[in-house]
């Protein structure tokens, strides 16, 4: 079956007869192999080809160089020490092998690739709903495709505002069971202390004061779903022992009742707290920790993905309140400023106000911004003299730089953060900084002569 596209790879063996007869495997398969020069970007998965004699330390600095979605394949032509297969998955490679000692390498190396063009496929459709570029949201969404294909316990990770049950629904979506049901959501902090027992396993009619009638409860209603516990740190201790109970038996009971029911679903469940912290604490059952968390994904907060804030602010903007007039430049540079302890949900009530107080059919401008909203420029001005900037110049004179040398390395960093601020663009960047486009094109040159 031949393949779609040209397969890269890049040679670290002197082993060339070998290589050669590896690559003849290959393309005998179907493949199109292409060899990668160096300073080419990646067009895609690809494989390198390394051997005990490699300069692994040299690889993995190279590897770092690479884009963070960047899916390799490390084939050796030999055995290799177990801490220089750690080395190679460190450095971003997803997967290790000896040609020589499995059976059927070609269809691991196709098996992969098939998978992985699956995941791409997948994770650009989750991008329509769980908006962001930035590469720690991407290894998220790889690792949440990667969850939903599997049929383990699921636990989500992360502040509030992170988008935990948006990952929970689209987990839900993405599993590949052909009959599946609902996804039933019960909230954890809603659950009233003695009538919890009847919003998960249901009650029967006269279990207890105005139970009027036979009601299902989460469990029943999410056979073969996904039930989504959010917020189950929340959930009593003994409540968590009866949840323990049906998850590891499959089989509960209805508050009044003494037939056991089967329940089979996915269970997903999500949390702001420390729950292994908790477990310490004596506050979280250790047994249902372990039950819950067969897979573990940690969100990650706004702060620490900032290059997603544009995106997602221009979703909100666009697809939330409709707006199809330009969004000048400034409002986005705004929007960079806070911090978003509340996160994505921050971010959007922000988007919204502004939205809001605009009028007319002109650009939204950061006249726009309601005043409430406007930054502390007193603190900011007060605290820049005792911020980042100062500790770092610090730093520099300590190692014995001079004025000339300390302006050179902040132009440098100066540059380098405006042109990534603007993906790549040298017009925009140079506008940016007020500087010429020669004089960036300069800087990049120099960068890729240092690599």
């Amino acid at each position: 079956m031949m393949q779609s596209a040209p397969l890269w790879f890049r040679p670290y063996t002197r082993q060339l007869a070998q290589l050669a007869d590896l690559l003849g495997e290959l393309e005998q398969a179907g493949f199109a192999t292409q060899a990668l020069r160096g300073g080419e970007a990646p067009p895609g998965p690809g494989l390198l080809f390394v051997d005990a004699e490699t300069d692994l330390p040299a690889l993995q600095q190279e590897l770092a160089e690479l884009p963070a979605a960047t899916q390799l394949i490390a084939v050796s032509l030999g055995p290799l020490l177990s801490a220089d297969i750690w080395g190679l998955l460190r450095a971003g490679v997803a997967e290790v092998f000896n040609w020589f000692e499995v059976e059927k390498p070609v269809q691991i190396v196709s098996s992969r690739l098939h998978y992985w063009r699956m995941l791409d496929e997948q994770v650009a459709d989750l991008q329509q709903r769980l908006i962001g570029r930035s590469a720690c949201w991407l290894n998220t969404l790889r690792q949440l495709v990667d969850m939903a294909h599997s049929n383990c316990p699921v636990l989500v990770l992360g502040e509030s505002g992170t988008g935990k049950e948006l990952v929970a629904q689209a987990m839900h979506q993405l599993d590949p069971r052909p009959n599946k049901r609902d996804c039933v959501v019960v909230d954890c902090t809603t659950l009233i202390p003695g009538l919890s027992g009847s919003e998960l396993f249901g009650h029967e009619k006269g279990a207890f004061t105005n139970a009027i009638s036979t009601r299902d409860g989460a469990l029943a209603l999410a056979h073969e779903g996904t039930l989504f516990l959010d917020e189950l740190g929340e959930l009593p201790l003994p409540l968590q022992a009866e949840l323990l109970r049906a998850l590891q038996e499959g089989t509960y009971k209805r508050v009044g009742s003494n037939t056991w029911r089967q329940a089979r679903f996915r269970l997903v469940s999500a949390t702001n707290r420390n729950l292994a912290e908790e477990v310490r604490q004596g506050t979280f059952r250790q047994d249902l920790y372990y039950r819950i968390s067969g897979w573990t994904c940690q969100l990650p907060p706004l702060r620490e993905r900032k290059e997603d804030i544009a995106p997602l602010a221009e979703h909100f903007f666009r697809q939330h309140h409709h707006l199809t007039q330009p969004i000048d430049r400034q409002v986005y540079d705004f929007l960079l400023l806070p911090d978003y302890p509340g996160n994505v949900r921050e971010l959007q009530q922000l988007v919204s106000r502004i939205a809001n107080k605009h009028l007319g059919e002109g650009p939204v401008t950061i006249g726009d911004i309601p005043r409430s909203d406007w930054p502390d420029f007193g603190r900011l001005n007060a605290a820049a003299p005792g911020g980042e900037l100062e500790t770092g110049v610090t730093s520099l004179l300590y190692q014995g730089l001079g004025l000339k040398e300390i302006k050179d390395q902040v132009t440098e960093i100066a540059k380098k953060v405006a042109i990534s601020h603007e993906n790549g663009n040298l017009k925009l960047a140079a506008h940016r900084l007020g500087c010429s486009e020669r004089t960036l094109q300069m800087h990049r040159a120099e960068g890729e002569m240092v690599r």
